[in-house]
């Protein structure tokens, strides 16, 4: 009998670009030859990638490494919280390695001093596109690191730095291994994508025999030639996203853009500190709706941030109705530990943030729904997320998975995770849509 393949438990938190840092460590590990574990009991070691954005996640963070102290013992912490690892060392000081975002080396490090690696395996675990916490049909395309923006509520480039690019070639490289692998769907991420390049000078790379230049608009060129739908996320509406737009209106990536507009109100704004805030935005979405006429636009907001006052929020919903975005998310503003926006003024009182955000919602609801009415009678692709015996559950070109609606898709044929089909769509409620595959 050979020795045991040493076992490893792993807790992935926060958002999608932590969780492709799970993916990376997870992939080396399995290389050599560790093995994953659903529970913590009876693993050799715990791995938790913590976020440190929010204190709400902050703390949700500590009650991940406390169960995991509690049920195993061994533990290894990584991800933004241990940007700051004194919180986590006051309360857990017998954790094994605590260690920042992105670094993978020493997370690795960290696992072979608490369980060093079974004997080299004979045959390489790991497929080729490496580890995925996403199903198989999708997956994050992760192009830089860190931010220059220096928003006031935010404290991500103290917890990973600044903007650092990838290389085109470099994205190009992983989006092949991923369409090869049969995703479908590539999911482009950053801090701060339409930056992309930025630090880079949007030097060139070697791709495929030809130069492809780091600026958001080639490199969403060259995704899109892939055959894939190519979605992307965390666009700041910088003036070269107009040219963005062309791609989607000729079908070379879908027509989805994802803006954290975060407020409306010029006075909030400038307290945001917020980049690009000082365009007419209405304007340039109309002008992007004219030459695209089937974007939809999600986004985030914040309401109760220090200093709103009735007038700026006022000035949101007004702002909101006329921009009519197909989907928003809202957070009531928290404060965020070492983020300058507590000192700028006064914090608005829980209550009316509560009552903001109610009224926000309901804004939002009905122009959301409008937007969905509108799509009835239509034929569109939509990808299949969850299969079903009658019913399957996907997306279509206007939804991100797991922040946006669903299109139910009835079926007579049996629909599988993956297929890309055309469904005449029959009605339409709050957040989703419902039809029938043809």
């Amino acid at each position: 009998m050979g020795e045991h393949a040493p076992k490893i438990s792993f807790v992935s938190l926060g958002c999608p670009k932590a969780l492709v840092d799970s993916e990376r460590i997870v992939t080396r590990l399995r290389a050599e030859g560790y093995e994953l574990t659903k529970t913590h009991e009876g693993a050799d070691v715990v791995i938790v990638n913590t976020c440190g954005f929010l204190d709400s996640a902050k703390a949700e963070s500590l009650g991940a490494i406390g169960e995991a102290m509690a049920k195993n013992g061994k533990v290894i912490v990584t991800g933004c919280m241990g940007a700051e690892p004194g919180q986590i060392r006051d309360q857990f000081p017998d954790v094994l390695a605590i260690t920042g975002p992105q670094q993978y080396e020493t997370v690795v490090d960290a696992v072979h001093e608490a369980v060093p690696p079974a004997h080299d395996p004979f045959i390489d675990l790991v497929p080729e596109q490496g580890i995925k916490f996403t199903p198989r049909h999708y997956a994050y395309l992760k192009i830089s690191e860190g931010c220059n923006n220096r928003c006031t509520f935010c404290i991500i480039p103290k917890l990973r730095g600044d903007l650092v690019s990838r290389p085109a070639a470099d994205v190009l490289r992983e989006a092949e291994r991923l369409v090869k692998a049969g995703v479908k769907e590539l999911l482009v991420i950053s801090q701060d994508t339409s930056a992309y390049g930025l630090d880079l000078k949007y030097a060139p790379s070697t791709h495929g025999g030809r130069e492809v230049r780091a600026r958001f608009l080639d490199l969403s060129a060259a995704l899109g030639e892939l055959g894939v739908w190519v979605r992307l996320h965390y666009v700041y509406p910088y003036p070269h996203v107009d040219e963005v737009v062309g791609l989607m209106a000729e079908g070379k990536v879908l027509p989805y853009l994802d803006i954290p507009f975060q407020h409306a109100a010029p006075a909030v704004l400038r307290n945001m500190r917020r980049p690009a805030h000082q365009e007419k935005t209405l304007d340039r979405i109309r002008r992007w709706r004219e030459e695209c006429p089937d974007l939809a636009i999600r986004s985030t907001f914040i309401v109760g941030f220090p200093g709103e006052t009735d007038e700026d929020f006022d000035f949101l919903l007004e702002w909101l109705q006329e921009a009519k975005l197909d989907r928003v998310g809202c957070f009531r503003y928290e404060p965020v530990t070492g983020a300058p926006a507590n000192e700028i003024a006064a914090p608005v009182p829980d209550e009316v943030k509560e009552e903001r955000w109610h009224r926000f919602m309901q804004a939002q609801a009905k122009v959301s729904a409008q937007r969905l009415k509108g799509r009835i009678g239509r034929r569109i692709p939509v990808i299949i997320d969850e299969a079903g015996p009658t019913v399957a559950k996907g997306r279509s070109k206007w939804d991100a998975p797991e922040i946006d609606g669903n299109v139910y898709v009835a079926s007579r044929r049996p629909l599988r995770v993956g297929d890309i089909v055309t469904v005449k769509v029959e009605r339409s409620d709050a957040y989703d849509l419902h039809g029938t595959a043809v």
